[in-house]
């Protein structure tokens, strides 16, 4: 891929998952994997799963690392012992090749680069996977194995999926396919039937904290990062890379105006987040504003605040979802705003309309909650 073309599967701010050595807090997915490849059932075909930003793509990268410079033993009396570990050394050559992306033996298959439209097509389509067949026809220039990396799976139009089940139906030999998906149930039944999972879990707050620390990102708070990313380094770098931490605490104060809206406050939060060139500090609006109203979910049906993201939060929280009763009323609004959010960037709503019409949906049922 060009230098001055974005990589679908790269966050700003961070190193790529292949650039990225260690990875925090997924020893459980590692060792089923070492399990499987030291017992000899070595499955043709891995679908990892788990939320989005946990480290899903650099254990695909980590495996496809160890598959290619680990030589495959006879199993006799000379053999080496089985590995314990899928690290490999920085400096061998297969990690350097595939640093460099010019491994022969590994296939990456993500969304392509539209040279018409000057930007990353929004799919994978059937033509990547018909290179990847292309590739598959050759044989490995040593006899060894090979590695092909889907990332995203999920990003597969029809056609591409169902290219892609016959190869796994019919796959060659000493071929390993490792698929990332953020939301397996989107993919085709088959598809997942012919896969081993491997399941990868959110991180909690320690273990944002250290993958932050060795992605060398070093936000002002952490604490509220890691709570706010859910247990996702990649959602962490992207809140702290467009301050989130601060557009929250906004959310936070303003919710604390309810049911008396301060609509000033309100109307300055939508402008500021619905501006020219603001996407992306739109769409983490939205993402916040969601995250709240489950936090609030969660807080009525449990009885107790969720660990505080910023300080004040657990008294807001539990002031606007006392009882069950509030939080089942928090949780269907969530689902209706969320509904309205997609239909109204399907339709270009104004963005800014957009929120303060959310704003105002959640005003009145905080009134309902929390009489004025």
């Amino acid at each position: 891929m060009s230098e001055d073309r974005p990589e679908p599967d790269r966050v700003d701010g961070a190193p790529h998952p292949r650039e990225t050595a260690v990875l925090i807090g997924q020893e459980a997915a590692e060792t089923a994997f070492l399990d499987a490849y030291n017992s000899g059932r070595l499955h043709h075909g891995w679908l990892l799963t788990g939320p989005e930003g946990v480290g899903k793509a650099t254990l695909a990268w980590r495996i496809a690392r160890f598959l290619l410079a680990t030589p495959e033993g006879d199993g006799g009396m000379f053999a080496a012992p089985p590995p314990g570990t899928l690290d490999i050394p920085e400096d061998h050559p297969v990690a350097r090749r595939i640093a460099a992306l010019s491994e022969s033996r590994l296939f990456l298959l993500r969304r392509a680069w539209d040279e018409d439209r000057k930007r990353l097509k929004s799919v994978i389509t059937v033509d990547e996977v018909r290179r990847l067949k292309s590739f598959l026809g050759l044989s490995a220039a040593d006899g060894g194995r090979r590695v092909v990396i889907v990332d995203d799976a999920d990003a597969m139009n029809p056609s591409a999926a169902n290219a892609l089940l016959k190869l796994l139906e019919e796959p060659p030999r000493g071929v390993v396919l490792l698929l990332v998906s953020h939301q397996p149930a989107r993919l085709l039944p088959t598809i997942r039937s012919r896969c081993r999972v491997l399941r990868l879990g959110p991180l909690d707050a320690a273990g944002v904290a250290r993958a932050l620390a060795a992605a060398r990102a070093e936000p002002a708070e952490p604490q509220a990062l890691a709570e706010l990313a859910g247990g996702s380094v990649g959602a962490a770098i992207r809140i702290a890379n467009l301050d989130g931490v601060t557009l929250y605490k906004g959310l936070i104060e303003l919710f604390a105006t309810l049911p008396r809206l301060d609509r000033p406050r309100a109307l300055a939060l939508a402008e500021a987040a619905a501006g020219k060139g603001a996407e992306a500090r739109f769409d983490l609006t939205l993402s916040l504003i969601d995250l709240l109203l489950a936090r609030l979910a969660r807080t009525g049906a449990t009885g107790a605040a969720p660990p505080e993201a910023l300080a004040g939060e657990a008294a807001l929280l539990i002031r606007l979802a006392p009882d069950a009763r509030a939080g089942r009323i928090w949780a269907d609004l969530a689902q209706t705003l969320g509904l309205r959010a997609r239909r109204g960037r399907a339709v270009n709503l104004d963005p800014a309309a957009l929120l303060l019409d959310m704003v105002l949906r959640i005003d009145e049922t905080a009134a309902q909650i929390a009489p004025r």
